[in-house]
């Protein structure tokens, strides 16, 4: 069969290969789970023949593909923090009624916190069914837990609910720092190396910035509305803090 009528058929039957995937690196492709990978994989083409050599200006910059522990890492990050996020909807889900039903002035901020939450939510959702990242296994655990401290504190009055959420979200904040070092530390060393920085990875530390601003923000909120007032403060915030650090931990594992 003639080089043309092979061609047609590659492309009347659709089998170029696929543009590259974000999470799985090249020697990966088959694998049914999709991990961050940096390495392009381009569309087939057949060379014209030529014996002039290649344009340099017209080559592909190199993206060095990801280690084992630095896919690990990336599932773990989305897993986490979609399990944070889930929480934090429910949090707020419980806390609203009493807290509102007390204070109806803060049905508006309520509202507004529970509604970037609840986007969040849905990025990392987005994210883990995307790149199929299996979820924590904690999660019926994650949402009693959650509910309960949201209710709990909730009843104990604003100042306590409001207390809960600067613990909360003080440890998010920093949670999400840590994730954002990481990335940029590892973009600075694929480009001391020589190497591009995929713009998939890039959005998604755009994405965690918003989101940690977002978080900080809600954190700037509660000490607005007394969270410092609540008695005894260490104590409930200390308490609650040592709660998201386990709770972090096992979800990046389990």
């Amino acid at each position: 069969m003639s080089l043309p009528r092979i061609q047609a058929r590659i492309v009347r039957h659709g089998l170029q290969p696929s543009s590259h995937e974000l999470f799985v690196p090249t020697s990966s492709r088959l694998s049914p789970r999709r991990l961050l990978s940096t390495t392009p994989r381009h569309n087939a083409t057949i060379a014209p023949n030529s014996s002039s050599p290649a344009d340099p200006s017209q080559s592909k910059p190199k993206r060095k593909p990801l280690t084992k522990e630095q896919r690990e890492f990336l599932s773990s990050a989305l897993r986490v923090n979609q399990a944070g996020e889930l929480a934090a909807t429910l949090i707020y889900t419980a806390q609203t009624p009493p807290l509102v039903n007390a204070h109806p002035h803060l049905r508006p901020l309520m509202a507004h916190m529970y509604a970037q939450e609840e986007g969040h939510l849905d990025t990392f959702n987005s994210l883990i069914a995307k790149h199929r990242v299996r979820p924590t296994a904690l999660y019926p655990v994650w949402q009693v837990l959650a509910t309960g401290l949201g209710w709990s504190t909730a009843v104990m009055g604003r100042e306590a609910a409001m207390a809960c959420t600067e613990a909360v979200e003080t440890e998010i904040g920093g949670h999400y720092n840590n994730q954002i070092r990481t990335l940029l530390e590892m973009f600075d060393q694929w480009e001391a190396e020589g190497y591009e920085v995929g713009e998939e990875l890039r959005h998604l530390v755009k994405t965690l910035r918003r989101i940690r601003d977002e978080e900080l923000e809600h954190l700037d909120h509660a000490v607005d509305n007394d969270a410092k007032k609540a008695e005894p403060h260490w104590l409930l915030t200390g308490v609650i803090r040592l709660g998201c650090r386990g709770a972090i931990w096992v979800s990046e594992r389990v």
